[in-house]
């Protein structure tokens, strides 16, 4: 009886459900026809023994159904009306052989004159149980589609953030943090205050990166902390050759955006333009507010063209890559990275778009150097 077991609770409900409405309705026909036409037993067994038949070709109603909901409408609709046409040959066949049959008229001609009769009103209750049968497989099957594409929808959307958790998980390099604890290992002997305050931004990183992997959009003054930490640390290690400049408009200040969206374009700068670059540079961060949108830049004066790379994929796909492949996920393919590099430095930018409209009040841009 496993075979039963695999048979999901709504097809079983459905066929306990069709049989009971149409035991109540041979019971009150049946019942009906033994008192005012025909007032012997044998009628009341007769119509149960059609309604055991019936059940009986329900079943195979759904499995003739089940085979054609393959193939196209029309296919189907031609599969239909076969499947109409043999039920109720079927039926008119055995309610004549629950009735004339059993009475001794057993001669074909006594057979099809019974169905003849039948085509004049009786077989539009053969129809109907036909059509009614078909009509709740084909219902079921649609909340069955709608319930399959919410539950793919769901599943994607898990996978998708557990994507996103991954990540960001990973968005931090272990190149970073070895070199951080070099250098905290460096300030200890020579300033433990100093020291002191890289340790407090090194948890203030990790603890952002934490509590962004609840998925939550965050506000861009936190990411914007968040990148004055991370350049904070990296200065320790590269002293005046990094310098950093925000040109951000402060009432875009309060935009919400993906968590650790920005760090991977200000490391790739530090990675591969300023950084390999003896005299150093300065790295560049623009936001500002467009017409139904924010624009994003991370610019540097770095090596540019001469970069060892420009997009960094590297670390198991880890870095500008991922980055460009979260963006088109939250925002659509038109906030994908551009890049641009020239011999004086490069720059990668985006641009999303303002979901809620607010009045953003336009302010000249601030210019701080770190």
């Amino acid at each position: 009886m496993k075979w039963f077991d695999n048979i999901p609770k709504i097809w079983k409900r459905a066929y306990l459900l069709i049989c009971v409405w149409y035991l109540i309705n041979f019971a009150v026909s049946t019942f009906f026809e033994w008192k005012l036409k025909r007032p012997f037993t044998y009628v009341l067994w007769n119509g149960f023994y059609l309604w055991e038949c019936l059940c009986a070709l329900i079943i195979l109603i759904f499995l003739w159904t089940h085979f054609l909901f393959r193939f196209r409408p029309v296919i189907q609709l031609i599969g239909h009306a076969i499947g109409i046409a043999s039920f109720f040959m079927v039926m008119g066949t055995l309610s004549y052989y629950f009735t004339d049959y059993v009475d001794g008229l057993v001669y074909f001609e006594n057979w099809k004159e019974y169905m003849v009769e039948l085509l004049n009103w009786e077989a539009l209750r053969f129809y109907d149980q036909y059509i009614i049968t078909v009509g709740i497989y084909y219902v079921i099957r649609y909340f069955q589609g709608l319930q399959k594409e919410e539950k793919e929808k769901s599943e994607l959307a898990l996978k998708n953030k557990e994507m996103q958790i991954s990540l960001l998980k990973s968005q931090i390099n272990p190149h970073f943090l070895f070199n951080t604890l070099n250098s905290i290992s460096t300030l200890i002997h020579s300033s433990k205050d100093q020291a002191r305050r890289v340790i407090t931004q090194l948890s203030d990183i990790f603890r952002y990166a934490l509590d962004s992997h609840t998925g939550k959009m965050v506000k861009l003054a936190h990411e914007i902390d968040f990148i004055e930490n991370y350049i904070r640390i990296q200065q320790v290690r590269f002293g005046d050759r990094l310098k950093f400049q925000k040109h951000i408009d402060e009432s875009c200040l309060g935009l919400s955006i993906p968590p650790m969206i920005l760090q991977p374009l200000v490391e790739n700068a530090v990675k591969y333009g300023i950084g390999p670059k003896e005299d150093g540079g300065t790295i560049d961060l623009i936001v500002k507010h467009l017409t139904g949108e924010v624009y994003f830049e991370v610019r540097d004066d770095g090596l540019g063209i001469h970069a060892k790379k420009v997009m960094d994929g590297s670390a198991g796909g880890v870095g500008m890559t991922n980055t460009d492949l979260r963006l088109k996920n939250y925002y659509g393919p038109l906030a994908s990275l551009k890049v641009k590099s020239a011999e004086d430095g490069y720059s990668v930018s985006f641009s999303i778009p303002i979901l809620e409209p607010t009045e953003l009040v336009i302010t000249q841009p601030e210019n701080q150097l770190i």
